[in-house]
């Protein structure tokens, strides 16, 4: 039987978050003045022939991760007892430092490739996973059970009741962002086939819209009601209000799931979306689904995706899993707030609590009575 230490969180503290009462009256973000230019508007046609998004760890590293977490068992801890100052990885630092450079400021994704997961167990695994997880952020819940290590496994759900996150099923998620800075998933079991991850750049998708139809790109800056899922902070609605897009200080951050904004319908408050509206949704989604924009990538076990949500999106395709539960596909998954992160607007204030940049408290899932534990098992 899978155990875990858990951990008391002060979520609703006001050291803790910025503006957990704040009402905002909605208004739509403004948009850049024009195309954006840089590393974030990349093509996935261009990338697919490029290398250096694949990052393969070397045996010296892997021998430093190992011996970290050895340590870590010798002293009796478990997975949510680890953090940066007892997972020490003096090798890799420096190469974390970069990634995280890179996710926050260049092209917003990166490929960690070769932890040997079949010589671990899951809880080894998810011990390695963890403390490399560390040295880029701090682990904040993904869920209302305060989960901070994510199993991405079927469960047998019904993907259509609103109270089912994709992710426990098999069917196909379509390009969306998830309520954190980073998501990072550690590949254990492949699918016996599909379960192909796609990313695609939010930069080169507003880019395009721009060109293509500059009014239904301006659609996307306007705050839209998006579904909770039955996982509501105390003292809020079943919904929040968010653009699709925003432009802050220099920076577009997007924040983008379909399903959900059309599934907060269901509200009685919530207006229904406009045919502009929807007509925007679809020119994105097939932007989204361009050959040429998006990459398409297919995880071997021990790959680490490394995703920076305000720029990527990321979707996967269905799959057909092996009929042995050993064998069934599985990723570990962490949500992770940086340092460093980049300042979003007040929107984000309702989704992520803290806006402070680098908080342990920014992004992530937040419910009352949660306590934050690290399950070895999908639950």
């Amino acid at each position: 039987q899978a155990t875990c230490r858990f951990r008391h969180f002060g979520l609703y503290s006001p050291e803790r978050s910025i503006a957990m009462s704040a009402v905002l009256e909605p208004r739509e973000m403004p948009m850049p003045p024009g195309p954006i230019n840089g590393p974030a508007a990349w093509y996935g046609s261009e990338m697919s022939t490029e290398t250096n998004w694949l990052r393969p760890f070397s045996d010296a590293e892997l021998t430093e991760l190992d011996s970290a977490m050895r340590s870590i068992q010798a002293k009796g801890l478990e997975v949510i007892n680890i953090n940066r100052a007892n997972f020490p990885l003096p090798r890799l630092e420096p190469v974390l430092d970069e990634v995280r450079r890179e996710l926050l400021e260049g092209r917003g994704f990166v490929l960690l490739r070769g932890i040997p997961v079949d010589q671990y167990t899951t809880e080894e695994a998810a011990m390695v996973y963890y403390g490399l997880g560390a040295h880029l952020g701090h682990s904040v819940p993904q869920n209302a059970k305060g989960h901070v290590l994510g199993h991405v496994k079927d469960l047998g759900y019904d993907h259509e009741d609103t109270n089912v996150r994709i992710y426990q099923t098999t069917v196909r998620q379509n390009f969306h962002t998830d309520g954190c800075d980073f998501v990072a998933l550690l590949c254990l079991k492949p699918a016996k086939s599909g379960g192909l991850s796609s990313i695609v750049s939010s930069t080169t998708i507003f880019n395009e819209m721009l060109k293509r139809n500059p009014d239904l790109a301006a659609e996307l800056f306007r705050p839209l009601a998006v579904d909770r899922r039955g996982e509501v902070p105390e003292g809020y609605k079943g919904y929040f209000d968010m653009p699709p897009l925003n432009w802050h200080e220099g920076k577009l951050s997007g924040y983008y799931v379909r399903r959900y904004i059309q599934s907060a319908e269901r509200f009685d408050s919530v207006p229904k979306l406009s045919a502009q509206t929807l007509e925007a949704f679809d020119l994105f989604d097939a932007l989204a689904n361009d050959a040429k924009l998006r990459l398409d990538m297919e995880f071997r076990p021990g790959d680490i995706q490394v995703l920076h949500n305000h720029q990527i999106l990321h979707d996967r395709t269905a799959y057909e899993d092996w009929p042995e539960p050993e064998r069934k596909r599985h990723l570990l998954r962490l949500w992770l707030s940086p340092e460093g992160a980049r300042p979003l607007p007040d929107y984000f204030a309702a989704r992520y609590a803290s806006l402070v940049p680098g908080d342990p408290g920014r992004g992530g899932i937040r419910t009352p009575g949660q306590v934050l534990n690290a399950p070895l098992e999908a639950v």
